[in-house]
């Protein structure tokens, strides 16, 4: 081969090269946009909601019913929506499917499977529980925990989160990331129901997400005691009606290997196609900067009546 050749050789090879890199560069962003909208989360949508209505729906991959039919799906922005997943864990069995979460109690670990648990279902004593949070907006969480009485009343409220032992004091939230109470690292992962006194009959859980950290709470190690007047505030300024949606078809499933990861980590984000939230809480006329409270009320099944053997004279 003469010189001539190699020298037309090359010029070829790197015209060829030079289109190869032009088509790559011009393919590249038409290739990556469907990737972009697949990690989109979308927590409110009117498709998913199924109003009792036979006319044709979008098929969607998750379908959510109406638990409070007095509250309008109408006038709803969807970035003040906040989705909760409660669950309830029960010792794991080989056939189970779903992620574990395993504890030590000694030289021994326990495997526990969280499963998803209805918003208006009974708990009982002695039930261990976590709950999930997801926020539709950039923001900052607080959770509140009150006791519940039977005649109405309340007992005094604590601020569960955020503690500096979850996240390290950061309780900031953002679309499709996933806030556990308790973390995964606590110990224990989980609450354990216990009633205080016999009229005890449930859980008051507020949650808020405020567009601007709250300055007047300081953030500790431990929950600790807020005064009923800061959340009777609270609740006269932002609680307004609350309409809730329950997943259909979710009570019973397993705790996922992607809520799992995305609640350890939290710079993770869920994206659509992944599990969505058990119930949503939704206000319509609320806007998108102003501060979402909601309460989630956890109720006690009522203790089985103690059965007492006659004595025998």
């Amino acid at each position: 081969m003469t010189p001539g050749s190699n020298n037309s050789a090359s010029r070829y090879g790197l015209m060829a090269a030079t289109m190869i890199l032009s088509l790559t560069c011009l393919l590249a962003p038409v290739a990556q946009q469907p990737v972009e909208q697949e990690t989109t989360r979308h927590l409110w949508d009117t498709a998913y909601i199924d109003q009792g209505s036979k006319a044709a729906r979008k098929p969607t991959k998750r379908s959510y019913r109406i638990v409070t039919p007095r509250v309008p799906v109408a006038g709803v922005s969807p970035d003040t929506v906040i989705g909760i997943t409660l669950w309830r864990l029960r010792p794991s069995r080989k056939t189970d499917t779903g992620e574990r979460i395993i504890t030590h109690d000694g030289p021994e670990s326990i495997e526990w499977l969280p499963e998803r648990v209805s918003s208006n279902g009974r708990l009982s004593e002695g039930d261990r529980i976590r709950m999930s949070i997801e926020a539709a907006r950039t923001g900052y969480l607080y959770v509140v925990d009150q006791e519940q009485y039977a005649d109405g009343s309340r007992g005094e409220p604590y601020l569960i989160f955020p503690t500096k032992r979850t996240l390290g004091g950061d309780n900031s939230v953002k679309a499709g990331h996933i806030i556990e109470i308790p973390a995964q690292d606590d110990n224990p992962p989980y609450f354990t129901l216990k009633r205080s006194r016999t009229d005890h009959v449930g859980e008051n859980v507020i949650v808020l997400v405020t567009p601007t950290p709250i300055e007047s709470l300081t953030i500790t190690d431990k929950a600790q005691r807020l005064s009923a007047e800061t959340i009777a505030t609270w609740e006269k300024s932002w609680a307004t009606q609350t309409g809730r949606l329950e997943m259909t078809d979710g009570v019973g499933k397993p705790w996922s290997k992607q809520e799992r990861d995305a609640g350890a980590d939290g710079t993770r984000s869920l994206t659509e196609a992944e599990p969505a939230p058990q119930t949503l809480y939704y206000r319509p006329g609320v806007g998108s900067k102003d501060p979402v409270l909601i309460s989630v009320e956890l109720q006690y099944a009522r203790p089985k009546p103690s059965v007492r053997k006659a004595r025998v004279q």
